[in-house]
């Protein structure tokens, strides 16, 4: 008789993990779905480790393939064809071998006997807690083509968002790499050649022409301190970023941010009115489509105020006070939902609030995108003005001793 940890969600809505001895896995997931559990992951204490993919290691899927994976999934529930043999063709047609495993291994456990939310939460680094709660809540509503299909779109227009930002950012994060590097060069190896013809002919040189070549005799006898200095800081950021503490004050920091802080600020607003409109209207319970927002939003200050959220709405309150309470919701945003909450619309009006917050994104990158190639070209020239005034400096003053 072996070990097992698993992680589930209680007939209240509570995440629940804890250790069960059992013969094998099929005994363990039999006995948490007669108490109503909802398995989200299941693995042998002994290894340690969840299940993922049966090669062992979890790859990431990429967004565009699960949006395909769900459309064409949704498809096909609708034209009428069993489940098993829609995971069937799914996998045959899927090119990518990471979602062929994933596919491959949802299909058997569905033939098993699991229901496919079961199947699908056994991987978590493919289907997110939103993708395997609006599935349950397809499965018992027996909506599951209808549900699929609005996944699909769901995943679209988070893929929609977040290419145009990667794409506005492109330019400006090419146009400084470059820079720097050749920043770099004139630092090690123009720099130099200039410091020894100025010494050579025993030219004075202003305390700014100094500090270049200083900086230009550090950087080539020291580069490797440089390197470590740049690759120390971005990995002691990354670890300090791991911690509670510090990815609550890089989140806090990101919504304070000149600028990009708003933009972050409106990203955020739009993710939660989508993803917990489409949870709604997904038949998801309200305390349970706010814990998934809560996992799922990517920023800890916006976390912390939906777990305010869930807990004055236990005490009776309307979700649209604590939001205004929180101060992260524009006031547009939280008398849309208290709207829905009158009308008994809101998942609608979460949908028309994620449609305006997209569109003031769209508008902001177009925005920054043409503010940013102007500011670029100044501070380049600003830079290489200056480094050229500092060199052409001791020249000047060498033709005016010379006359």
């Amino acid at each position: 008789m072996a070990t097992f940890v698993y992680e589930a969600v209680d007939p209240s809505g509570r995440v629940v993990k804890n250790k069960v001895e059992a013969d094998n896995e099929q005994v363990v997931l039999a006995k948490l779905q007669d108490q109503q559990f909802h398995v989200i992951s299941l693995g042998e204490a002994k290894a340690g480790i969840k299940m993922q993919l049966s090669g062992g290691k979890a790859q990431k899927i990429k967004l565009q393939t699960l949006v395909v994976f769900s459309r064409q999934f949704a498809t096909m529930i609708d034209a009428g064809i069993p489940i098993i043999k829609c995971l069937d063709i799914l996998e045959s047609q899927t090119k990518e071998d990471a979602m062929k495993m994933v596919i491959n291994s949802t299909r058997k456990d569905v033939k098993g006997g699991l229901s496919l939310t079961d199947a699908i939460s056994k991987h978590p680094n493919a289907f997110s807690k939103l993708y395997v709660n609006m599935i349950r809540a397809a499965e018992i509503g027996g909506i599951l083509d209808v549900i699929l299909d609005r996944l699909a779109g769901f995943l679209e227009k988070e893929m929609e968002i977040k290419g145009k930002i990667k794409s506005a950012m492109m330019y400006p994060m090419i146009v400084l790499n470059f820079a720097g590097l050749m920043v770099l060069a004139l630092f090690m190896f123009v720099l130099p050649r200039f410091k020894e013809i100025f010494l050579s002919m025993n030219v004075e040189m202003p305390p700014v022409t100094l500090a270049l070549f200083a900086v230009g005799d550090w950087l080539q006898q020291y580069w490797w301190m440089a390197l470590i200095i740049v690759v120390g800081s971005i990995i002691a950021f990354k670890q300090y970023g791991k911690t509670p503490k510090g990815n609550y004050n890089i989140d806090k920091l990101k919504l304070k941010v000149p600028i990009f802080g708003d933009l972050n600020l409106k990203l955020s607003i739009s993710r939660f009115a989508r993803t917990f409109g489409t949870l709604i209207s997904s038949g998801v319970p309200m305390m349970r489509s706010l814990e998934i927002i809560g996992e799922t939003s990517g920023n800890a200050i916006l976390a912390e105020a939906i777990v305010n959220a869930r807990t004055s709405i236990r005490e009776g309150a309307k979700i649209s006070q604590p939001l205004a309470a929180c101060g992260l919701f524009p006031a547009m945003v939280t008398h849309m939902v208290d709207v829905g909450e009158e009308t008994g619309r809101l998942s609608e009006m979460l949908c028309k609030v994620a449609d305006f917050y997209d569109d003031e994104v769209d508008a902001m990158v177009k925005g920054l995108t043409s503010m940013i190639e102007p500011l670029l070209i100044v501070f380049m020239g600003v830079l290489v003005g200056f480094i050229a005034v500092s060199v052409m400096s001791p020249i000047f003053k060498l033709v005016s001793s010379i006359h």
